[in-house]
C-alpha cells in the first residue's frame, strides 16, 4: 500500500494464525496492484491514461468507491475531490518557487468531480491530463475489507494497521482494549495522546505528514482544489468511527477546511475526535487522552466505535 503495514493477530493455532495474515496480505496488495497510481497497468492508471479520449469499464467494488467519493465531494461542498491529484505537478518538493497563477489555474482547469462522467459500467474522464486518484479512500476501505477477512478466519482478537488506518478486531486476548498513540504533530517519534479500543476504527491524518517547503514556509500537501493554494487548517485529526472508510473521510474534510470550520464539521459528524490546530491546541471527545507535558501523564478511556458518548468541549471563537 505504499505505507507500513502490521497485522497483531491472535489464534488458536499457527495455522489459523497464518491462514488469516495471508488472507490479508493477498488483500492488500489486491488494491495496491488495483488502484495505485503508480503501476502502469493499474485500475487507476487505466482511467488517466484514457482521459480526453474513452471511456474505462469499471467492476462494481470500483464504482461503489466512486460513488463513496461523490458522497464525500457533496458532504464537503467540493472541498473532497479526488480528481485534484493533478496539482502535486505544481506543488512537489523539488520547487523551488511559489506556482504562478497560470500554473495553478492550468491545473484547476483539469480539476472538478462533477466533470467525471459515469455510467452504470464505466467512467470518464473528458479532458485530457484529467486524473484520478484513489488515495484519499482506498487505503482506509482496504483495512475495512482485511478486517473483515480477519473476522471471516476465525479472529476475534486483532489489530490491522495500514498506514495509521487502524481496524480492531476485538480485545487483546487478555481482554484488556489495543492502545493506538497518535503521532505528535511536530515530533513525529513520539505521540501526543494514546486512544485506546476493543472494537471499530481509528484514523489519524494531518497536514503535516507531507509537505513542501519553499522559501522557507512549509505548504501542506491538502490543496484547496477551488484555489489551487494550500489549505490552512487543522495540524492533525483522528476519528473514532466503525469503518476506517468513515473515519477517514471525516477526518480528511476537517483538514480541508479552515481550524474552526473544520472543527464545527467534527462536532456536526458526532464521531469521537481529536483535533489539533497549528497552536498545538487540542479539541475533541478524545481529548482525555492527551499527553500533559507538564506532568507527562495520560488519561484513557474505553471506547466503542460510534457508541462511544461525545464529550462537551468548547469550541475556538
Amino acid at each position: 500500500m505504499g505505507c507500513p503495514c502490521e497485522f497483531r493477530f491472535h489464534a488458536e493455532t499457527e495455522d489459523a494464525f497464518l491462514r488469516a495474515v495471508e488472507a490479508c496480505l493477498r488483500e492488500t496488495e489486491r488494491f495496491e496492484k488495483k488502484y495505485s497510481r503508480y503501476l502502469p497497468d493499474s485500475v487507476t492508471t487505466t482511467i488517466n491514461r484514457s482521459a480526453g479520449r474513452t471511456p474505462v469499464p469499471i467492476d462494481r467494488e470500483t464504482a461503489s468507491l466512486l460513488e463513496y467519493a461523490a458522497v464525500c465531494h457533496e458532504q464537503s461542498d467540493g472541498l473532497f475531490d479526488i480528481t485534484s491529484g493533478v496539482f502535486r505537478h505544481v506543488w512537489h518538493r523539488r520547487r523551488k518557487t511559489l506556482p504562478s497563477r497560470r500554473e495553478r489555474e492550468a491545473c484547476i482547469a483539469r480539476v472538478g468531480w462533477n466533470k467525471v462522467q459515469r455510467s452504470e459500467g464505466s467512467v470518464y474522464l473528458p479532458l485530457i491530463g484529467m486524473e484520478l486518484d484513489f488515495g484519499g479512500v482506498v487505503k482506509e476501505y482496504a483495512a475495512d475489507a482485511a478486517a473483515l477477512l480477519a473476522r471471516n478466519a476465525g479472529i476475534r482478537h486483532g489489530l490491522i494497521n495500514l498506514g495509521g488506518d487502524i481496524c480492531i478486531v476485538g480485545s487483546q486476548p487478555d481482554g484488556r482494549p489495543w492502545p493506538i498513540g497518535i503521532v505528535h504533530p511536530l515530533h513525529n517519534a513520539s505521540a501526543i495522546a494514546t486512544v485506546t479500543l476493543v472494537e471499530g476504527a481509528l484514523t489519524t491524518s494531518g497536514g503535516y505528514e507531507r509537505f513542501v517547503e519553499i522559501e522557507g514556509h512549509r505548504y501542506s500537501h491538502l490543496i484547496d482544489p477551488r484555489t489551487g493554494w494550500p489549505v490552512e487548517g487543522l495540524s492533525s485529526v483522528s476519528v473514532v468511527a466503525d469503518q476506517a472508510i468513515v473515519a477517514g473521510s471525516i477526518a480528511s474534510i476537517a483538514l480541508l477546511q479552515r481550524p474552526a470550520d473544520g472543527l464545527d464539521w467534527l462536532e456536526r459528524c458526532g464521531a469521537p475526535y481529536l483535533a489539533i490546530d497549528p497552536k498545538l491546541r487540542c479539541y475533541g471527545h478524545l481529548l482525555d487522552h492527551v499527553v500533559d507535558q507538564e506532568k507527562n501523564a495520560k488519561s484513557s478511556v474505553l471506547l466503542k466505535g460510534n457508541r462511544c458518548a461525545p464529550g462537551e468541549r468548547s469550541m475556538p471563537k
